[in-house]
């Protein structure tokens, strides 16, 4: 094992490296690929790819020729000062060292490239196909799940709007059936909410980019929240005036920071918290390249197997939630070209982080 190390170093070292080490050029191409991304780097240019290519081949050509240069005149010494045997044997071992460097060096890298497009020629039909199928596979689990999740939403409302308009026609003098008409008309109403969530969630909304102050657009959301809280009993903790400008549109964000700190104060107002609090902070990264958004609170929090679900269509703990809203949030915070993380221990609170790029929008096509 150590000989066969050995032996790659120096082929590395003279810029040669056998067909045993393909798998790991690949790898270390997408190593390095992948550090280049990374770093911000751009990727090379086709022209500049070609150059180095070219010149891989030159140094591998050279170094044929710096063997095969001494070679000859050693020969030709031997042939002159020690006679046509020891020549002749010198030639022949030495002769076929030089061979093999001049297929590994010369030939072989020209036989791994077309050998390997050959081999994916074959290969990428049947894997194209397979990774189709695997998509379409899942493309149909997730239909299937939010139709599920969407029969569900809107049948039990429907439902009970139905079976309380037919005890009204049953009865209707009942001094019960203004209560009913309420009850159903709330239950419609739930309707209507779910269906606008759920097309605001599916269609791609245009946005309207433009530069604005990130602590003004918290500050405009946490404006409509203020009386909310307040009749939660929930303090409202706000620290954004370090975070600086972004690029975006600012009543989708607005609709982040409102849907973030919406469901807070929910958690919240059935918890039954001593001081029940929302902390709301923003500021910028040390580049000055990102703006960040934490919203934490000291609520019943989030168990872990509900945590990969709550960003899911449809899913919700509250009685009267669509659960579209962490969904739809997550959708505006990834066109923004942001992340969104989320954090949480029961009993001691659930923390949502956001982080936006400041040119995000003026990045993207338009």
């Amino acid at each position: 094992m150590h000989r066969h190390e050995q032996r790659r170093a120096r082929r590395e070292r003279r810029g040669d490296r056998g067909v045993e080490d393909f798998p790991e050029q690949i790898a270390e191409w997408a190593m390095e690929t992948a550090k280049r991304k990374l770093d911000g780097k751009r990727p090379p240019t086709p022209e500049e790819r070609a150059l180095r290519e070219a010149r891989v081949a030159v140094a591998r050509r050279l170094g044929f020729y710096g063997h095969l240069i001494p070679y000859v005149i050693v020969n030709v010494g031997i042939l002159f000062t020690g006679g046509f045997r020891p020549a002749f044997l010198t030639a022949l071992f030495w002769g076929i060292g030089l061979a093999c460097h001049f297929f590994f060096a010369i030939l072989a890298p020209d036989l791994r490239k077309r050998w390997t497009e050959t081999e994916l020629r074959r290969r990428m039909p049947e894997e194209m196909s397979r990774s189709r199928r695997e998509l379409e596979d899942r493309h149909a689990r997730h239909l299937e799940h939010l139709s599920a999740s969407i029969a569900h939403e809107i049948r039990n409302p429907i439902t009970a709007a139905k079976s309380l308009l037919q005890q009204m026609g049953e009865d209707p003098h009942s001094p019960e059936n203004v209560e009913y008409a309420h009850v159903a008309l709330q239950e419609l109403e739930r309707v209507e909410r779910s269906i606008s969530h759920l097309l605001r969630y599916a269609r791609d909304e245009e946005l309207a980019p433009q530069e604005v102050r990130f602590a003004d657009v918290v500050h405009s959301a946490i404006g409509t929240l203020r009386d909310r809280g307040a009749r939660a009993g929930v303090e409202l903790k706000v620290d954004v005036d370090e975070a600086g400008t972004v690029v975006g549109d600012p009543e989708k964000l607005r609709r982040v920071v409102i849907n973030l700190v919406g469901n807070a104060i929910d958690a919240l107002a059935g918890a039954g918290r001593a001081a029940p609090r929302v902390e709301v902070a923003a500021g910028e990264n040390l580049a000055a390249s990102d703006v960040w958004l934490r919203v934490r609170d000291n609520g019943p929090g989030i168990d872990a197997a509900r945590l990969d679900q709550i960003w899911a269509p449809f899913h919700t703990s509250k009685p009267h939630g669509t659960g579209l809203g962490l969904a739809i949030t997550r959708k505006i915070v990834e066109t923004h070209g942001g992340q969104i993380e989320v954090e949480s221990k029961p009993g001691v609170g659930t923390e949502f982080r956001v982080v936006l790029p400041k040119q995000g929008l003026a990045r993207s096509p338009a």
